[in-house]
């Protein structure tokens, strides 16, 4: 499954005020529950307690926070590119400014492990973080995540 599929395009934003990283949790839990109080509230503890294992940041400025939940019967992501970076618990040090957050049904183990490796390997690219960073805008960030590689590929060939 792509990593693509997971978003909408009302799930990726850019975030001005995250605060701290129970700020970016709750932003991201609001993206993830469509707005939905009790799902905003039961995916954002969702992602504390997984937090509270170990650190989801990867490094590179990168987190993937991820918790379960009953809430939906397919996983689903949201996209945030902090305007200001924060402290995540990097192992690298490196303060977070792209979080790519996910919620998955609780009976999603395998997929879970096979998206967070694929999310992991997305983001390991230099390029393709380069690209999330200097997107000057929503619509844009929207179309580097969005749009498949391919795509992308043959629209900078086309004049």
């Amino acid at each position: 499954m792509p990593f693509q599929s997971l978003l909408a395009a009302e799930r990726v934003v850019l975030l001005d005020q995250a605060g701290d990283r129970d700020g970016v949790l709750d932003a991201a839990a609001s993206l993830l529950s469509d707005a939905s109080p009790a799902g905003t509230q039961a995916i954002a503890e969702s992602l504390r307690k997984r937090e509270r294992l170990g650190s989801t940041a990867i490094g590179h400025g990168i987190a993937i926070p991820h918790g379960r939940t009953n809430a939906f019967d397919h996983a689903r992501a949201a996209f945030l590119r902090l305007r200001e970076p924060i402290d995540f618990g990097a192992s690298d040090g490196e303060h977070v400014d792209l979080v790519f957050a996910m919620a998955v049904p609780e009976h999603f183990t395998q997929e879970h492990l096979q998206l967070l490796a694929q999310i992991a390997e997305q983001f390991a690219d230099a390029g393709f973080r380069d690209a999330l960073r200097t997107a000057p805008d929503v619509t844009a960030l929207r179309r580097v995540l969005l749009v498949p590689a391919f795509a992308l590929d043959e629209a900078v060939r086309t004049p």
